[in-house]
């Protein structure tokens, strides 16, 4: 079992989340994790006191326009933004890219070519694949090491030429949790002379986001998957969302940057509970959070049953805890509801990682288990339990 200690007090923080309650275990947390009460409250609080659409001149109004501009300027430090105007907000990653890849596309053609990975959820290869079509534009896709299961860097290297455009690429695999080198792909890309395109939606519950360290164009992710409302966020380069024609109605055509955009009344109330979801990271502090996650993903590893072939790296460096699996002589649906007779939530199929899941040679797919920080020792060992009696 793990010799990391937990450091944070994960009773005071289940109290928190009014849906944990009983005898249920949320271990289905990278399909959408649990809401965070204060989210709750920011959602009422917007409601009751600011509902509103924006640019009135009366209180509820003005109340709305902050909460517009906060949201932009926490979303600005969460995804290392210069600033909020190179913050878009959206309904979430993959309306957010259907959006991008169709204006990012408009001025390409044939000759022109797109990459993509064998790694990445649908959401970060199918717009791109649309957009390429309507264009004449060729994609390309880089492999992936299926042990490790991370993009193959060399073949994604040698993809890129000076025809490629825009790179497509995902932080933490949505499948396998493993944690690609997205610094050195957007790296690649910049010497290729290509957009970079980060999907982040998988790593942003497990770690802080530097877009601008990073060194790439785009960046996007949604806050349902780290403790908050379902809506989506973009970090996009500044001079790229200027230069950029945005499709939108004409009397929002000449909004500032960001607002561009983004397609009709934002969602003021979730907007409010995203900044409340962002405080309550903060408060917690990514160090012990992260602690405590490894260390239970550790107590996971370690306890895993021996017939269970793992998909990906087999520790916790380098990679979330997120775990693929199968059981042999069980399909992935058996498994996932024989856990669920357990009050045990996991996933099973190809959660949109159909690329990856084609790689690896899985037709039916795999079960998934994700642990983020409010799942417990107690939690782990029960799936754990399950797993062994299935074995």
């Amino acid at each position: 079992m793990s010799q990391l200690a937990s450091t944070i007090d994960v009773a005071g923080i289940r109290a928190g989340f009014p849906s944990i309650d009983g005898d249920r275990v949320f271990l289905d947390n990278p399909g959408g994790t649990q809401v965070h009460r204060s989210v709750y409250d920011a959602v009422e609080s917007y409601y009751r006191d600011s509902n509103a659409n924006l640019g009135g001149p009366f209180v509820t109004s003005k109340a709305s326009d902050r909460i517009l501009e906060e949201a932009r300027s926490e979303a600005a430090a969460f995804l290392g933004a210069a600033s909020g105007s190179e913050i878009v907000f959206g309904a979430n990653m993959t309306t957010l890219t259907m959006h991008v890849s169709r204006i990012l596309c408009r001025g390409l053609g044939p000759g022109d070519e797109i990459l993509v990975t064998g790694l990445d959820h649908d959401a970060n290869v199918a717009p791109w694949m649309l957009a390429a079509s309507d264009r004449g534009v060729t994609i390309r896709q880089a492999g992936i090491d299926t042990e490790s299961c991370l993009v193959d860097v060399d073949d994604f290297a040698s993809k890129l030429s000076g025809r490629t455009r825009v790179a497509a690429f995902g932080w933490a695999s949505n499948g396998a949790g493993t944690i690609n080198d997205v610094a050195r792909l957007a790296a690649l890309c910049r010497e290729a002379g290509a957009l970079s395109y980060i999907d982040a939606v998988h790593y942003a519950p497990h770690g802080a986001i530097d877009a601008s360290a990073l060194g790439c164009d785009f960046l996007v992710c949604s806050a349902y998957k780290f403790f908050g409302p379902h809506m989506g966020l973009a970090f996009g380069k500044r001079e790229l969302l200027e230069s950029w024609r945005p499709y939108k109605v004409r009397p929002a055509a000449t909004e500032p940057v960001g607002h561009r955009f983004e397609l009709g009344t934002s969602q003021h109330e979730l907007l409010a509970g995203f900044v409340a979801a962002v405080d309550y990271i903060g408060s917690l502090g990514w160090d012990a959070l992260l602690g405590h996650e490894r260390a239970l993903g550790e107590r996971f590893l370690a306890g895993l049953p021996e017939p269970i072939e793992l998909y990906g790296i087999h520790g916790m460096d380098g990679r979330v805890p997120t775990f693929c699996f199968n059981l042999p002589g069980r399909s992935p649906e058996e498994v996932a509801t024989s856990l669920a007779g357990r009050e045990v939530a996991v996933w099973h199929g190809d959660y949109y990682a159909v690329e990856t899941m084609k790689h690896l040679g899985l037709d039916d797919g795999a079960v998934r288990a994700g642990i983020v920080h409010y799942n417990t020792e107690d939690e782990v060992d029960r799936l754990l339990a399950g797993l062994a009696e299935l074995a």
